[in-house]
């Protein structure tokens, strides 16, 4: 821990003595299709000889919350929720590009547990862009999976995603991807994505196995493309000035996958195979942004006992079953924003009746004000969730976040 943190510390003493400079065009467009929010250049350095370019990025989340839980006390919790150092750039030539993103706040790290490491790695690749069209990526990043997710978390207009991303999306994981880029800016455009990974997600350090994720994705763009990249993050803050559309669909074959969510969840008492399936769109225009996805996990076992249908013995589940999410926002002119989602969730028969998971809608209604885009802006936001379990009973919660975001 101690050498990782002398490592980043090394290198922003580096780049803060050294000026910026601008970076070739071919590498700016690649790098515009990395899982992050950019708008700045960062702090950046090339050598001399200009086979070697460095660029630093931060961003922080710092966050409020206040939980009113159904027949629990009123938590009040202040936390910085993520905060996030990322290199990028290329070695050699700017047709090898690199990325690396590391994590230090306590829920991106995640909790440390005996015979694992702690989470710092988000990111680390290698990227191989020939031309225009074609990128090949080798590492671990993220999966092309749905839009909120390949979106970055500095890219939403509330403070997080959904919680059908949280449950049903595929993450981070380690292997292979090659990008198919074939988007017009006046015309119909398209893009295709594929990933062969291991299916265990970021950092695994378990036993081997014969584990393994196929991950395809297509994104249609009728009217073409978004301005400045802006399929990328939310809300209408280019305000379009002519409808703007994009239509995707992704499926991934998790095999033997050994978490409760594939990439990330419970690790599972045995190995388990199962499908995902996710659709989404989003349209903006004049200020107006609306986004609608559905995603499903499927298999027909989920549930795994040590005794049968005893739950008083330990026992495990992929939790599968479908969700939609509908979200609707306008941005006024003088850059604040109002946003509005509901969220529907329908987890699979058996575990609604056998293990009582709920099924849950929830609606949300915030306001974002932006003072420098996605990468420095104030927001706020109530969040009401109604959870159904199989005897009949609910349970109503509520929680209000305030946060803020900053970072170049």
């Amino acid at each position: 821990m101690k050498n990782v943190y002398t490592l980043v510390l090394l290198l922003i003493s580096l780049a803060a003595f050294s000026q910026e400079t601008e970076k070739t065009e071919n590498n700016d467009l690649k790098l515009s299709q990395l899982p992050y929010y950019s708008y700045g250049k960062g702090l950046g350095m090339t050598s001399a000889d200009s086979i070697f370019q460095l660029n630093i990025r931060f961003r922080m989340q710092n966050r409020l919350s206040i939980m009113s839980n159904e027949d629990e006390k009123t938590k009040y919790e202040g936390e910085i929720r993520r905060l996030r150092l990322r290199f990028d750039g290329y070695v050699g030539n700017p047709k090898f590009l690199y990325v690396i993103q590391l994590s230090f706040a306590p829920k991106d790290m995640g909790t440390a547990k005996e015979g694992e490491s702690i989470n710092i790695i988000r990111d680390a690749a290698l990227t191989y862009r020939p031309n225009q069209h074609w990128s090949f990526i080798f590492g671990q990043t993220k999966l092309p999976g749905n839009r909120q997710r390949i979106n970055s978390s500095g890219a939403l207009q509330l403070t997080d995603r959904s919680i059908n991303n949280a449950k049903f999306n595929i993450d981070r994981d380690f292997g292979i991807q090659a990008y198919y880029l074939n988007e017009d800016k006046n015309k119909f455009g398209y893009n295709i994505k594929t990933a062969v990974t291991t299916g265990r997600g970021r950092n695994w350090t378990g036993t081997e196995n014969d584990s393994y994720a196929l991950t395809g994705r297509i994104e249609l763009f009728p009217f073409g493309s978004f301005t400045d990249n802006g399929a990328y993050f939310e809300g209408d803050i280019k305000r379009e000035a002519v409808p703007k559309l994009m239509l995707a669909s992704t499926f991934s074959h998790n095999n033997n996958a050994e978490r409760s969510q594939g990439q990330t969840g419970d690790k599972l008492l045995e190995p388990k195979s199962f499908n995902s399936l996710m659709f989404d769109g989003i349209l903006k225009y004049n200020g107006w942004s609306a986004m609608v996805s559905y995603m499903n996990r499927t298999l027909s076992d989920p549930i795994t006992y040590t005794v049968a249908n005893d739950l008083s013995e330990p026992y495990s589940y992929v939790f599968s079953g479908y969700g939609t999410d509908y979200q609707l926002s306008y941005l006024f002119p003088n850059n604040y924003e109002i946003i509005g989602r509901f969220s529907s969730q329908k987890v699979k028969d058996d575990l609604h009746r056998q293990i009582n998971l709920p099924h849950t809608m929830e609606y949300t209604l915030g306001v974002t004000k932006y003072l420098w885009e996605h990468t420095f802006k104030l927001q706020a936001e109530v969040t009401y969730d109604k959870l159904n379990f199989y005897q009949g009973n609910s349970k109503n919660n509520l929680y209000f976040r305030f946060q803020f975001e900053i970072g170049i």
